[in-house]
């Protein structure tokens, strides 16, 4: 497939800047993948449309402040960005400055937290953080929220709160798991109320997620690596719902990620590790039922990963459909619900042997 096959005109103006002023009030586009229907809703509709015996599952990661700024020996300035906390005092991060700095280098941050380079993996670099400043201190000390790229304004007290799950537990992702941003914790309440299960899992967003697709040729694309942990009860809350008839919803990408990745080698396993999982058009679903997502940009690969799951020709018609209808996109813009095209759904068996 082509990448110019997932291209779209956006109108810059739609992109959202700000996230609404109580979660929840988001636009909801809900998209029938069996026979391309649309329906214009809003967010708290989504109570009508889950059912008892359903499990929606829901990405619990937190985000860190990852962005730091700071400046070499010589006086340069230079941006890091944190991709993955290694340990207490090692991170792999980005670093923007005008010139590369050599292993040995010392980074000053705040004007006195030395930080020094081990050594670059990649595009990545290997940074050591002094003894008595753990990564994780130091990011909530100065660091700021690593806002998208789209997003074109600085950091503010209001992204600390609203770029973060109300559900928020464990420390690791550099950008959020933007579809549960919409759920408040009234609504996530009457979920449970209605006879809905939720449940978690947890997987680390990191930077490669905004990186573009560089071949025109999208079978060549590499994608970049993620850290994921799947709970035992989660596994066990699922194979209850597909028991009992329910529905598996995965709010969320990165919810998708992790759960088909836990069943590509057969049924579906506690635990985790790395995921380098590239969810395009011909992948059939083992675990996911129901999709829940914000929109995309185009010639990525989450547009893609939803292009597979509700068929391409569904998906593009929605997106022209929303971007008539005026609806915000990106991180802080509004959701789908989306049901799968039939042939993109290939049940598996999700009990424990």
């Amino acid at each position: 497939m082509r990448l110019d096959q997932f291209d779209f005109n956006l109108p810059p103006e739609l992109i959202a800047q700000h996230p609404p002023p109580q979660r929840g009030q988001s636009r909801l586009l809900y998209l029938d993948g069996n026979d391309g229907a649309l329906r214009d809703l809003i967010f708290k509709d989504l109570l009508t449309l889950l059912a008892p015996g359903d499990v929606l599952v829901l990405n619990d990661t937190r985000v860190i402040k990852a962005r730091l700024f700071g400046e070499k020996a010589t006086g340069g300035k230079v941006e890091l960005l944190i991709e993955r906390i290694i340990d207490a005092n090692r991170a792999l991060a980005l670093l923007r400055t005008s010139h590369a700095p050599r292993p040995g280098a010392v980074l000053k941050i705040a004007g006195a937290i030395s930080i020094r380079v081990l050594e670059q993996q990649g595009e990545f670099y290997l940074l050591d953080f002094a003894r008595g400043n753990s990564v994780l201190e130091v990011l909530e000390r100065v660091g700021s929220v690593p806002l998208p790229p789209y997003i074109t304004r600085s950091a503010d007290e209001e992204d600390a709160a609203r770029y973060q799950t109300v559900y928020a537990n464990v420390p690791g992702a550099v950008a959020a798991p933007t579809a549960g941003l919409h759920f408040d914790s009234a609504l996530l309440d009457a979920l449970r109320g209605a006879g809905v299960e939720l449940a978690f899992l947890t997987l680390h967003v990191g930077a490669g997620t905004f990186q573009p697709v560089r071949v025109s040729d999208i079978e060549q694309h590499r994608m970049h690596s993620e850290r994921y942990w799947l709970p035992e009860a989660t596994v066990h809350a699922i194979a209850r719902a597909h028991a009992r008839g329910g529905r598996v919803v995965a709010v969320g990408t990165t919810t998708v990620r992790a759960l088909e990745s836990a069943a590509s080698a057969g049924p579906m396993r506690a635990g985790g590790g790395e995921t380098d999982i590239f969810i395009r058009p011909g992948f059939r679903f083992r675990v996911v039922d129901r999709l829940i997502t914000n929109f995309h940009l185009p010639r990525s690969t989450l547009l893609m990963l939803v292009s597979a799951f509700a068929g391409m020709q569904n998906t593009m018609r929605a997106y022209r459909h929303a971007i008539s209808q005026r609806y915000r996109v990106f991180s802080y813009g509004d959701a789908m619900l989306i049901d799968p095209e039939p042939a993109a759904r290939q049940r598996t068996d999700t009990r424990r042997e």
